[in-house]
């Protein structure tokens, strides 16, 4: 692989920024030149230490001033939540950003009018660009559709069906207390489906835009199923009669008709009162046209081994896109901003 190198930063090492680092390092064309983590125990660890690869010699800091200071070509942003402060520092030292988290996504509508304006402004000064990618939303919103929608001529809906098996996900924080499995059904609020919306609504509106079939408003439905009996996970423990499966559906209406629905169904069990039909963890689309196509994208690999594999679904696409977001205009970047993002990078185009 040839081309020019970048200099990069890995934000934050958890889960996908672990893997997103090690990737980093294993890179032929970019250049590892800073670690931002917020444990403290992490201060001053070697790069390759976090991530099991060999010494870097680059030592993470938890002073985002020092990675600013850097003026990287390329920031991984990947916390549990974005501060915009530290987005506006980054953009404005001319640092461009690859990000997966959610609030960021959609060209950043949901920051809100006056932080998407401090973001705007900063990518003006710095000459820098940010976009927000992954895998959902990312490659199965914002990537495969359009490959899809190019054999079509008229289309009916779009439909994307996501299933994650979560019982081997060590993570008891984020399932327990964020997503709320284990808990009492009356805990579970309707408006978790709203939120979702605020992540996933710009890209299913773009899908439906390109389909020639823009939406004018929204539906959105969630609900739960309990555990049929006291279930073991990795993370910890679901007792019987309490939340152990999630789905939350989001549907884009154009002209009195649903054109694109997207339904997020997470489950910690397949034992569920009511039972639900459940599939192994990936994506089922389906495309309703003149050219009409079910695509089947489970992960195949045995539930036990996920969580060695699922980073990467999330972590590959951000680092692929880095020589794309640099090479990119100023300003915040969508999917379609950008050529197809493959693990060989922009190729050089010729006279035809």
């Amino acid at each position: 692989m040839s081309g020019p190198r970048y200099r990069v930063v890995q934000w934050a090492t958890g889960n996908i920024g672990t893997r997103a680092l090690r990737e980093v390092i294993r890179h032929p064309t970019l250049d590892l030149v800073g670690v931002l983590v917020h444990d403290p125990a992490k201060a001053g660890v070697d790069a390759g230490t976090l991530c099991g690869e060999g010494a870097t010699g680059v030592v993470a800091t938890t002073d985002p001033a020092k990675i600013v200071a850097l003026a990287a070509d390329c920031v991984l942003y990947m916390p549990q939540s974005a501060g915009v402060d530290d987005v506006v520092a980054l953009l404005t030292a001319g640092t461009n950003i690859v990000t997966t988290c959610g609030v960021l996504s959609g060209e950043g509508r949901r920051l809100g009018d006056e932080d998407r304006r401090r973001v705007l402004a900063a990518c003006e000064r710095g000459k820098s660009s940010l976009y927000a990618t992954g895998s959902s939303p990312g490659f199965i919103t914002d990537a495969l559709p359009f490959a899809l929608l190019s054999l079509q001529r008229h289309v009916e809906s779009y439909e994307i069906e996501e299933f994650a098996n979560l019982s081997r996900r060590d993570s008891p924080a984020l399932l327990f207390e964020l997503m709320g499995f284990g808990r009492p059904l009356d805990s579970y609020s309707p408006d978790r489906a709203s939120y979702l919306l605020g992540e996933f609504g710009p890209a299913l509106a773009g899908i439906a835009a390109a389909a020639d079939r823009p939406v004018d408003d929204w539906t959105c439905a969630g609900e739960v199923a309990a555990a049929r009996r006291t279930t073991t996970i990795l993370a910890g423990e679901i007792l019987e009669g309490t939340v152990a499966a999630q789905r939350n559906v989001l549907g884009g209406i154009s002209d009195g008709t649903e054109v694109v629905r997207f339904t997020a169904t997470w489950y910690c069990s397949t034992e569920l009162e009511p039972q639900w039909e459940l599939r192994p963890t990936g994506w089922r689309v389906r495309v309703r046209g003149d050219a009409p196509l079910d695509v089947e994208l489970p992960f195949p690999v045995p539930v036990d081994e996920l969580a060695s594999y699922t980073p990467a679904y999330t972590a590959n696409r951000p680092v692929n896109a880095i020589p794309y977001v640099c090479a990119a205009r100023p300003g915040l970047l969508a999917t379609d901003d950008l050529p197809p993002i493959t693990p060989a990078g922009p190729r050089e185009r010729g006279p035809r």
